[in-house]
C-alpha cells in the first residue's frame, strides 16, 4: 500500500513541478517576414525561412526579469553560408540589454559556428564563439538561455557551454532591470556571418529553412509594474540554478574542445587591458 502510495505522489509532483511545453499559437508572435514564418498544426512547431527577397522571424508576447528559455532547434541543412539563424534575448529602446544565441551559416560540409554575446545598457563585446559535436542540421537538439539573479548560462542539450556570473559588486555590468522579450530569426548577413564575410549567400540555393520546436519559457512575466514572481525570488530551481562539480566538468571539457573564440583572450582587441571579469574564475 505505502509503495503505491509513494508512486501516486510521484506522479502528482511530476503533474505540478513539470512545466508544459509553450503552444507557439498563444505564445509567440510572428514578427517579419511576410509570411515566411509559420507554425504548424498543433502548435509546437514553427519553421521560418529565407529567400533573396527578405527573412523571418518571431517574438515571445511576454517579457521577462529572468527566466529559462527552452528551444529545440533543426539548423538550415546544407550550404548555409551567408545565413544566421537566432534565438536570443532583448529589452527595448536605447541602452538596451541583449543575450544572444547565433548560429552562423556555412558552405556544405563545415561546421556551424555558435556566437554568444551579452549587452548590457547597449554595450556588448562579450563575444565567444563555440562548434557543435554534433550537426546541428541532422535532428532537433535542445538549446537554453538560463538568465537568473546570480548568472546568465547557455546550454546545449542541458550541457552548459558559458557562464557568465554577475558581479555587479565589483563593477561589472550585469542585466539586472530591464525586462527581455525572446525572439528569433533567420536573415543573410553574408557581409559577415561566413568567415568574416568571404563566402557569400548562395541564393541558387533558397529557400532556406531553420525549424523551432518545444519552446519552453519558465520566467518572471513583466506586465507593466506587475511582476508574476513577487517577492518570491526562489520558488522555482531555475531562479538559483548554477554549476554543480559535473556541470562545471562539463563546461571544462566544452571549452577545452569546441570553443574558437574568447573575447577573454583577445589581448590584440584590449590593448589597454582585458575586461574586469576576465580576471576572474571563469565559473
Amino acid at each position: 500500500m505505502m509503495h503505491k502510495i509513494l508512486i501516486l505522489v510521484t506522479l502528482i509532483m511530476a503533474v505540478v513541478t513539470s512545466p508544459a511545453v509553450a503552444d507557439f499559437n498563444t505564445d509567440v508572435s510572428i514578427s517579419w517576414g511576410g509570411g515566411r514564418a509559420k507554425i504548424e498544426p498543433g502548435g509546437q512547431v514553427l519553421t521560418l525561412t529565407l529567400d533573396q527577397f527578405s527573412g523571418s522571424g518571431f517574438e515571445s508576447k511576454n517579457s521577462y526579469l529572468y527566466a529559462r528559455f527552452d528551444m529545440q532547434l533543426k539548423l538550415v541543412p546544407g550550404n548555409s553560408a551567408g545565413t544566421v539563424t537566432t534565438f536570443f534575448l532583448t529589452s527595448q529602446g536605447p541602452g538596451h540589454d541583449e543575450i544572444d544565441f547565433e548560429f552562423l551559416g556555412n558552405s556544405s560540409g563545415q561546421p556551424y559556428t555558435v556566437h554568444t554575446n551579452i549587452y548590457v545598457q547597449g554595450v556588448g563585446n562579450r563575444e565567444q564563439q563555440f562548434r557543435l559535436w554534433f550537426n546541428p542540421t541532422e535532428s532537433f537538439h535542445t538549446y537554453t538561455i538560463l538568465w537568473n539573479p546570480q548568472r546568465i548560462m547557455y546550454m546545449v542539450d542541458n550541457i552548459p557551454i558559458r557562464v557568465f556570473n554577475n558581479n555587479a559588486n565589483q563593477g561589472i555590468p550585469f542585466p539586472t532591470k530591464q525586462p527581455m522579450k525572446m525572439l528569433a530569426s533567420l536573415w543573410n548577413a553574408d557581409d559577415w556571418a561566413t568567415q568574416g564575410g568571404r563566402v557569400k549567400t548562395d541564393w541558387t540555393m533558397a529557400p532556406f529553412t531553420a525549424t523551432y520546436r518545444n519552446y519552453n519559457a519558465q520566467g518572471c512575466v513583466v506586465n507593466g509594474t506587475w511582476n508574476s514572481c513577487g517577492g518570491n525570488m526562489n520558488s522555482m530551481p531555475w531562479q538559483t540554478q548554477g554549476l554543480d562539480s559535473n556541470g562545471r566538468n562539463r563546461i571544462r571539457w566544452v571549452q577545452e574542445k569546441y570553443m574558437i573564440y574568447n573575447y577573454c583572450t583577445d589581448y590584440k582587441r584590449f590593448p589597454q587591458g582585458l575586461p574586469k571579469e576576465c580576471k576572474l574564475p571563469r565559473f
